[in-house]
């Protein structure tokens, strides 16, 4: 069996001017990244927001598990599929992060024959968005810290600093930390840590803002630190937002590559579900809306993290509208879910199936409360058996859902036709009447509370004295009126990760509440979450290595 990167090398890639052309476009709306990449251009937008808007399909999953779902190889293969029925799609995705490419997760492009490429690409530097983001965030520290050393003119208490810096990799000796040692001349010492670059208020900015000039008005509202005073000292206070704006003004910019069947695909910006809101850039999505009759984009983890998050602060924030969701589940997740361990999934045991359905049941019903169109695809491995499969499909149809299955990691594009074609039926049958699950004028404790209850499942919503403290900080500066971000484990409903399928009489504690003025949400963090992950005992890094002509191999 060949691994996804010999199928990526094996690509009959096209030209990106080529792809390019097949969305209308000429060699002046975009910039060149070499043979198989670009950026489209700031100019084109003019050019196109009087078009019409093709449909919106959003593409999530049940709650991943180590048996595995296959989100972004599916919305990959829908695309492919869409091209071969002779429709004019583009796929949006995300952009990787390198930690979770280093560490457990390995590559976000897709997998098999329903991949995007140049695969090792963009699952290592890509055009250099994320770095950028990480400079643009760093810059801020050091121009922080450097008002501190320079006589501290705004005030800032250092014991209230609540910017961290970040780096691109999973590096759990950052976590926490002391800078400013070493004397007088080396700063004022105060503690300190880093965050994962994909966690970082600048990737949100990045991914919410409309255009530059949106871009340096959100970047100069992040909040840095507090005076002693307890006022609120921000980006712009430090004069940071205009070069801040500078690193990122490529980085804005979605960006253009293809499927390995030559479907255009955007992938621009990559927040974290699990610690962000998940989503690639509105920019993106929109341009695409533009560009093509039907856009197919997806959000991290599961459900109830990145969908909620798609839906309730990205859809908000872009004015979008989704047309049709579909929800990615397997016969090896819900037997996982059911309780059987990750080496006996390859038995038939439609009573495991059974068991864990109410982690998909969960989904479906949290989904259907936002009244759009929801079409439910087992990815399928030859493992599955007939009754299993039969039994997910009744069950789905019975509580309203259209059900295909999709062979698009086996068969590419090919393999994806019955999902496509459910999912044209539901676009040509089916209206969406997409409502947000809360008003972002409630109280923040009644946001957090709709989450927990209506998507989590959660009896009730606990605070730590810290998260109260930071609530009532919040309501006096008057920025309580916005949406919630929550950061908590994706592989439960629950706040406890191990609490698989469907947990009930549970609680939420959450123990920071952070304001992300800039991004324009509220971040509430639950349980053990962290904005730091650390790389696992065998990080997927050991295996990665390039020979002397630079082909590279590990990854996956």
């Amino acid at each position: 069996m060949k691994t996804d990167i010999q199928i990526a090398n094996e690509a009959n890639m096209e030209h990106i001017s080529v792809i390019a052309s097949k969305l209308g476009l000429t060699e002046n709306d975009i910039e060149f990244y070499g043979k198989y990449k670009a950026k489209i251009s700031d100019d084109l937008w003019e050019k196109v927001e009087n078009n019409e808007n093709g449909k919106l399909i959003l593409v999530t999953a049940i709650n991943p598990t180590p048996a595995g779902e296959g989100k972004t190889t599916t919305t990959v293969g829908l695309g492919q599929a869409m091209g071969k029925l002779g429709k004019n799609a583009i796929i949006a995705l995300r952009e990787p992060s390198l930690g979770p490419c280093m560490g457990i997760k390995g590559g976000a492009a897709g997998g098999g024959y329903a991949q995007v490429v140049p695969m090792e690409d963009i699952n290592l530097h890509f055009t250099g968005d994320i770095h950028a983001v990480s400079i643009t965030h760093n810059l801020l520290s050091a121009m922080l810290d450097n008002h501190l050393q320079q006589g501290n003119k705004l005030g800032i208490d250092p014991r209230q600093i609540v910017w961290k810096r970040v780096v691109d990799m999973n590096d759990r000796a950052l976590r926490s930390i002391v800078v400013g040692l070493g004397g007088r001349m080396q700063g004022v010492p105060r503690e300190d840590g880093f965050m994962i670059s994909v966690a970082s208020e600048v990737m949100a900015i990045l991914c919410l803002a409309n255009d530059l000039e949106d871009l340096k008005d959100r970047l100069s509202r992040i909040i840095v630190a507090y005076s002693y005073d307890g006022e609120p000292v921000t980006a712009g206070d430090l004069n940071a937002e205009g070069a801040m704006t500078a690193l990122l003004k490529d980085a804005i910019k979605p960006n253009l590559v293809q499927t390995l069947e030559n479907t255009p695909a955007l992938m621009h910006g990559g927040p974290f579900a699990n610690i962000a809101h998940g989503c690639n850039s509105i920019r993106a999505t929109k341009l695409a809306l533009k560009l093509s009759d039907i856009v197919i984009t997806e959000a991290g983890f599961g459900a109830d993290l990145g969908a909620e998050k798609f839906l309730d602060i990205k859809c908000r924030k872009g004015n979008l509208k989704p047309d049709a969701i579909v929800l990615v589940a397997t016969i090896r997740a819900l037997k996982y879910n059911g309780g059987i361990a990750k080496n006996n999934l390859s038995a038939e045991d439609v009573e495991a199936v059974e068991r864990g359905f109410v982690n998909l049941e969960k989904h479906i019903e949290n989904l259907q409360q936002y009244e759009v169109p929801i079409v439910v695809t087992l990815n399928s491995f030859v493992t599955d058996s007939d009754k299993e499969i039969s039994f997910v499909k009744e069950k789905c149809e019975k509580m309203g859902c259209e059900f295909a299955i999709s062979e698009v990691w086996e068969k590419g594009g090919q393999g994806g036709i019955e999902l496509a074609q459910k999912v044209i039926e539901t676009l040509e049958t089916k209206e969406s009447n997409f409502k947000f699950i809360y008003d972002e004028n409630d109280s923040i404790e009644n946001k957090i509370m709709n989450v927990a209850n209506k998507i989590y499942g959660a009896d009730s919503v606990n605070y730590t004295a810290k998260a109260k403290k930071s609530i009532k900080k919040i309501v006096d500066m008057g920025l309580d009126k916005l949406p919630v971000c929550i950061a908590k484990t994706q592989y439960s409903f629950s706040d406890n990760p191990n609490l698989l399928g469907r947990p009930e009489g549970f609680d939420i504690t959450v123990r920071e509440v952070n304001i992300s003025a800039g991004a324009g949400f509220i971040v509430a963090i639950t349980g053990n979450v962290m904005t730091m992950p650390g790389l696992p005992k065998k990080p997927a890094a050991e295996g990665i290595d390039v020979d002397k002509n630079g082909k590279i191999s590990g990854l996956f």
